[in-house]
């Protein structure tokens, strides 16, 4: 818990969209494999997005980006998720 009460109080760099939707997915259950699958991109790519999200929520474990994502900005992942996903499908 100290660790994600010093991510809040650093100057953190914003959750981007694709973030959101990843935090959204790892609060869903998806493995890396699985991330990348719905959202198009290796499992590479997802595991990188896992490792910033990390970083940047300041915390050690992947399951711990869900619970840090609430505390920072007080949305639930998982409805944040589907609102950004939705959006995402919406034609340009």
């Amino acid at each position: 818990m100290a660790m994600i009460e010093l991510a809040t109080e650093k100057k953190m760099a914003p959750i981007t969209l694709r973030q959101r939707e990843v935090v959204a997915l790892i609060a869903a259950g998806c493995s890396n494999d699985e991330v990348g699958t719905r959202l198009g991109i290796s499992p590479r790519t997802a595991k990188a997005h896992c490792d910033v999200l990390r970083q940047k929520l300041g915390v050690r474990r992947r399951r711990q980006i869900p619970i840090a994502f609430r505390l920072l900005t007080g949305e639930d992942p998982l409805s944040a998720g589907r609102r950004y996903m939705v959006a995402a499908r919406l034609p340009r």
